[in-house]
């Protein structure tokens, strides 16, 4: 089961967002990458991939995501 959003998220400056707007976003972009990576992985086990290679896969696209904050972007 994937958890539940946090019920703070730490901000650059170490203090939680509190902004209620951010905090609906990020609630809902949560619920929706959950659903996502919950239907790919059922969907690949169901088509016969081994669970820990799917997870490898999901964990590794995780780990590749760039920051919008890198420099040269």
């Amino acid at each position: 089961m994937i958890p539940p959003p946090p019920t703070k998220w730490p901000g650059l400056d170490g203090n939680a967002v509190g902004c209620r707007e951010k905090l609906r976003m990020l609630a809902e972009n949560h619920a929706e990458v959950a659903q996502v990576l919950q239907d790919a992985f059922e969907d690949a086990i169901l088509m016969g991939v081994d669970e820990q290679a799917i997870r490898d896969v999901l964990t590794g696209m995780i780990a590749g995501l760039e920051s919008p904050k890198r420099a040269g972007r």
